[in-house]
């Protein structure tokens, strides 16, 4: 095999994604997309378009642009903004490996992404989806796309993926060059670990043990993200106890010095606890004045980070008593994350 017909491999970075624009019309497109993915609301086809177009689409877009408005850039949305960094970044670490950036929602698609890599021959791909944690409706939605993409090409091009870096040493590692500065100059009384949130009925779907028709295990117990087992080894809510256990030791966090809960809830179904606005409630009452929060499910600022946390989030801890509430920035394209995810991507070559 000659260097011309030897497969070229190039990387697909996939990220969530937002709206075109910070407007009423571009969220509800936005939105619609979004929230018609079976994986993300998962009920049936009646109740999810009667919720979508008779309540969602008709009242959130207005509010979720105007949340919007108060984090855009002159560039556009921070989250885009940031992985568009980032990918360049990784693509100067990796010369000789194209790398292309997909959104599974909005723009640029991930059959955009396919094209380009094809376009730039590669018939070997590495798709890297930027979600620590393994849930059905990020990593899950995202390969599922990817995969019908690929199926439907006559050529089929050979694809590795790199799985969910949740504790890899790399990934805690940029966390905590990232924090630490940020509770060194804050010296906060508390550390709040915000994941964001799923319904609990996505943990008993992931529950492997349920699946094999064995006793339940995702929240059966009270301590059932201890450890990882076989039977949660697919869980979102255990894979995020174990970054913030990984977390706790690489930045020296006492038990009772930290704590862990889940932002973003939607519905009056049950979801994953405790809950981050709940949490943020509580803590001044137990002397908290000082905190400092992460959102380790998330590699790049979006909307749930800078507007819920960064500004919502320090309204609600105020109102509730504490003095100041410190939003630690996510991975973005800082160096010690360009360096992990590059070791990342060498390894899947």
């Amino acid at each position: 095999m000659t260097t011309e017909t030897r497969p070229r491999t190039g990387v697909l970075l996939i990220n969530l994604g937002s709206p075109d624009a910070p407007e009423p019309g571009a969220v509800r497109r936005y939105l619609a997309e979004f929230l018609s993915d079976t994986r993300v609301i998962d009920i049936n086809p009646v109740g999810r378009w009667l919720l979508l177009h008779l309540i969602i689409l008709r009242f959130r877009p207005a509010k979720s642009a105007h949340a919007y408005q108060k984090v855009w850039t002159t560039e556009g949305s921070p989250l885009l903004v940031h992985s568009r960094a980032f990918t360049e970044a990784l693509a100067a670490e990796l010369p000789d490996v194209p790398v292309e950036l997909a959104m599974r929602y909005g723009r640029p698609s991930i059959a955009a992404g396919l094209d380009a890599l094809r376009a730039r021959g590669c018939d070997h791909l590495v798709i890297f989806p930027l979600y620590p944690q393994y849930a059905a409706s990020s990593t899950g939605t995202a390969l599922e796309v990817v995969y019908r993409e690929l199926a439907a090409r006559w050529n089929t091009p050979y694809v590795s993926v790199i799985p969910p870096f949740f504790d890899e040493a790399g990934f805690i590692a940029a966390e905590a060059a990232i924090a630490r500065p940020v509770l060194d100059a804050l010296q906060p009384d508390h550390v709040l670990l915000s994941f964001h949130g799923l319904p609990e009925r996505h943990m008993h779907k992931s529950d492997e043990a349920r699946i094999a028709g064995q006793a339940p295990h995702c929240l059966a117990s009270a301590d059932c993200c201890a450890t990882l087992t076989l039977a949660n080894r697919n869980c979102y809510r255990a894979q995020c106890f174990a970054t913030a256990r990984a977390l706790a030791t690489a930045l020296d966090l006492a038990p009772e010095r930290h704590t862990i809960s889940f932002q973003s809830r939607l519905g009056r179904t049950p979801w994953i606890h405790p809950y981050t606005d709940e949490v943020l409630k509580a803590l001044p009452a137990r002397g908290v004045k000082k905190l400092a929060v992460l959102c380790p499910a998330f590699t790049a600022d979006c909307l749930e980070t800078l507007e819920e946390i960064g500004m919502r989030a320090v309204e609600d801890f105020r109102a509730a008593g504490g003095e100041t509430l410190q939003l630690v920035p996510s991975l973005n394209a800082h160096p010690a994350w360009v360096a992990a995810a590059t070791a990342l991507v060498r390894r899947a070559l």
